[in-house]
C-alpha cells in the first residue's frame, strides 16, 4: 500500500519545510543537477510530489500517489500520472533517466522498485536517487523521531551499502555516488563516496 496518508494531510506542510530549510533544499538539489545527464533527455521522477525537484531540474513527467501532492506538481507544469514505484504505468524503454528523491523510504518492495525503473529506462539509461543515510547522524536522528513525525512514522531507512545491494539485486551497474550535508563543512560542500555526509546521491546505469 502506498504510504501517502501524511503527504495528503500534510502538503502544505511538506512544502514549508523547503522553504525553512533552504540551505539544505540547495545542496540536494546541487548534489543530483550533478549526476542528471547533461544532454536534452527524457526524464522521470518517480515520486514527483509537489515538483520541488522536477521543476528546477527540468523533468516534466512524474508518478505520484498522493492526489494532493500531484495536483501542487501539475500546477507548476508536471504532467504527473497516478502510480506506485513498484507498478509504472509505462512502456519499455521509455526514459533516459529515472530519479527518486526521499522516495525510497517509503516505497513497500525497494527490489521491485528498481527493476521496475530498470525496465522503463532505454539502454545505457540511468537512475539517480537521493536519500538520508540511515547511518549518519541525520539519519539517526530522524529515525529516533520516526514515531512522532508528520511525516516518517511509516518511513523504512536504508544505508547506502543496503541501497547498492538493491540496486545490483536489480540488474544496475557502473555506480557513481555523491555526498553533501556533512558535519562541521559548509552545507554546499560536496564530495564523491559516501560515509560524511548525510544526504547520498547514487547514479547507476542499465
Amino acid at each position: 500500500m502506498p504510504k501517502i496518508e501524511s503527504f495528503e494531510k500534510y502538503s502544505d506542510a511538506y512544502d514549508e519545510w523547503f522553504e525553512k530549510n533552504q540551505e539544505v533544499y540547495e545542496s540536494e538539489l546541487e548534489v543530483i543537477r550533478q549526476l542528471i545527464p547533461l544532454q536534452e533527455a527524457r526524464g522521470l521522477e518517480i515520486g514527483v510530489g509537489s515538483g520541488k525537484f522536477a521543476v528546477p531540474l527540468g523533468i516534466k513527467i512524474g508518478v505520484e500517489p498522493s492526489k494532493k501532492m500531484a495536483g501542487k506538481a501539475e500546477k507548476h507544469g508536471i504532467k504527473v500520472y497516478p502510480g506506485v514505484a513498484e507498478a509504472l504505468p509505462f512502456s519499455d524503454a521509455d526514459f533516459d533517466f529515472v530519479l527518486m528523491v526521499t522516495t525510497i523510504c517509503f516505497v513497500d518492495d525497494l527490489v521491485k522498485s528498481f527493476k521496475e525503473a530498470l525496465r522503463v529506462l532505454k539502454p545505457g539509461g540511468c537512475i539517480i536517487i537521493g536519500f538520508v543515510d540511515k547511518e549518519s547522524e541525520l539519519g539517526r536522528q530522524y529515525a529516533a523521531k520516526r514515531d512522532t513525525s508528520k511525516f516518517y512514522k511509516d518511513a523504512v531507512f536504508y544505508s547506502t551499502q543496503e541501497v547498492m545491494l538493491c540496486l545490483e539485486a536489480a540488474g544496475f551497474s557502473n555506480l557513481k555516488i555523491k555526498q553533501t550535508l556533512i558535519p562541521g563543512e559548509s552545507k554546499k560542500t560536496i564530495i564523491d563516496g559516501f560515509g560524511k555526509g548525510a544526504f547520498i546521491a547514487i547514479r547507476s546505469e542499465k
